[in-house]
């Protein structure tokens, strides 16, 4: 649905503003984003088999980021930047309570900034957007964190949307002993999903319009400051894949990693979507999903069981806010029946509550759209980003409340530690807010308001919107923990 300038910033509130240096706009009732249109062929979707990326584990691992090219769709090649000159990256699995040193060696053309995403991280080991790296790197993680689905991906400041689009991403899981007591599905029935989507130029490359002095490329990135979409949906890596399952639980490490898009998940045929875990780890109980609602950032560990299916039967994940290319994810193919022992007991951790009534104080933080100069810029608090002046600095271990103010879709994403969603519009939390959260969908002219606490780790971190042009276009903020 295309609607004018005038109608987009109307919807925000900012008609008057007028509509001087915006592109065209994309928005619908489930999207703040423009869309990027494929001129190269496109495949027939569930005919790719779907990627598994390989894992490394250890104490001590090294990455090595590098100019590369994929077969993304048959019979072209895409440039990427690739971690490992793969894409998406190899899977870091470490151990809660070991440290993890991960070497970053860049080979790429630009500087880089490597953010562990959901981890417990001291300040110099977060990827902090200034902290650039061209040549290496080791970012040691202390393991200091609960069993969680993680991602480590770039956030070079100004350039995350297009480095993370040309490929810099990968998952980081972390295992605990809790977790391993439990009769999950594991081995080659546990799965990452990393959802990304992406258009592609006639000869393959990826579509975005990039600009990047580095690479002495000129290109249009504030007439898409709204936020990209593609109009091919991937996973890890591949466009709209098949999996073939047998007729038994599998457990999916669901992602959402593209730069602005949001889905709403679901099988068809129906089958449920049974929620374990959230962006910090095991939740206390399982979840029950019919729809499940992703934004950009945010992880959701699901168990689907698949013995109601008959062999033969194709089960496909359907994204109930696209449309055209964008409706269909991907599809299980159940091939076979098999023994399981698998199962989802009623009681799958026991997790910390975080009590409003022991918060110190609250703070908003207003994500909105504004006028600087000749300018418009997504801005917290009225500001664009200052590295070096920090809009908060909270006490380590205290409890505070946070209320997130937002004019449009605005995923929010805190560094350092997870929080705990209290309320929408002064009601109850959606079901997928569960457990314990690093990324929050705030929608348009909504408020959410959160539990949040720091510990261990004092200095500088960030806030910002996870749509990666929001974030680029200056909708980030400091805070340093004192």
């Amino acid at each position: 649905m295309r609607i004018t300038r005038r109608g987009f910033l109307g919807a925000l509130g900012l008609a008057g503003l007028g509509a001087a240096g915006f592109g065209p706009l994309l928005a619908t009732p489930n999207q703040t984003a423009e869309l990027l249109r494929s001129t190269a062929r496109l495949p027939r979707p569930f005919t790719a088999p779907l990627p598994i990326p390989p894992q490394v584990t250890g104490d001590r691992v090294t990455i090595t980021q590098r100019q590369a090219e994929q077969e993304i769709l048959p019979g072209l090649r895409t440039p990427i930047f690739g971690y490992d000159g793969r894409w998406p990256g190899p899977t870091v699995v470490s151990r809660a309570g070991r440290p993890t040193v991960v070497t970053h060696v860049n080979d790429l053309p630009v500087p880089v900034a490597v953010h562990l995403h959901g981890g417990h991280t001291p300040p110099e080991h977060d990827g902090y957007p200034t902290d650039l790296v061209r040549d290496r790197h080791d970012y040691v993680y202390p393991g200091t964190q609960r069993a969680a689905t993680l991602w480590y991906h770039d956030h070079r400041m100004d350039f995350t949307g297009p480095q993370v689009y040309r490929g810099l991403a990968g998952f980081h899981l972390v295992r605990d002993d809790e977790e391993d007591a439990l009769p999950l599905p594991r081995g080659d029935r546990e799965i990452p999903l990393m959802i990304t989507d992406r258009a592609f130029a006639e000869d393959g490359s990826f579509a975005y319009p990039s600009l990047d002095p580095e690479l002495r490329r000129p290109g249009v990135a504030e007439d898409f400051m709204e936020g990209v979409l593609g109009d091919v949906v991937l996973v890890n890596g591949a466009p709209w894949p098949v999996l073939e399952v047998d007729a038994v639980r599998y457990r999916f490490r669901i992602l959402n990693a593209s730069n602005a898009r949001r889905y709403l998940l679901a099988l068809r045929p129906g089958a449920p979507l049974v929620q374990i875990g959230s962006d910090g780890g095991l939740l206390d109980a399982p979840v029950t999903h019919t729809e499940l609602p992703v934004a950009p950032g945010e992880r959701f560990d699901v168990v689907v069981d698949f013995a109601g299916f008959a062999p033969g039967s194709d089960v496909t994940l359907r994204n109930l806010l696209g449309d055209g290319t964008t409706s269909d994810v991907m599809r299980f193919r159940v091939v076979r029946t098999a023994t399981d022992d698998s199962a989802v007991p009623p009681v799958l951790s026991r997790v910390e509550r975080l009590d409003p009534g022991r918060a110190v104080r609250t703070r908003e933080w207003r994500f909105s759209l504004e006028h600087h100069g000749d300018r418009h810029l997504w801005t917290v608090n009225g500001d664009r980003f200052a590295p070096d002046r920090p809009q908060a600095e909270p006490l380590l271990g205290q409890i505070e409340i946070w209320r997130i103010v937002s004019d449009a879709h605005h995923p929010f994403h805190v560094h350092l530690n997870p929080f705990q969603v209290l309320a929408r519009r002064g009601h109850p939390p959606s079901p997928s807010d569960a457990g314990w959260k690093d990324t929050v969908d705030v929608r348009p002219h909504e408020y959410v308001d959160l539990a949040v606490r720091f510990t261990d780790y004092a200095g500088r971190y960030v806030v910002h919107c996870h749509n990666l042009e929001h974030e680029d276009m200056a909708m980030m903020a400091a805070f340093t923990t004192r």
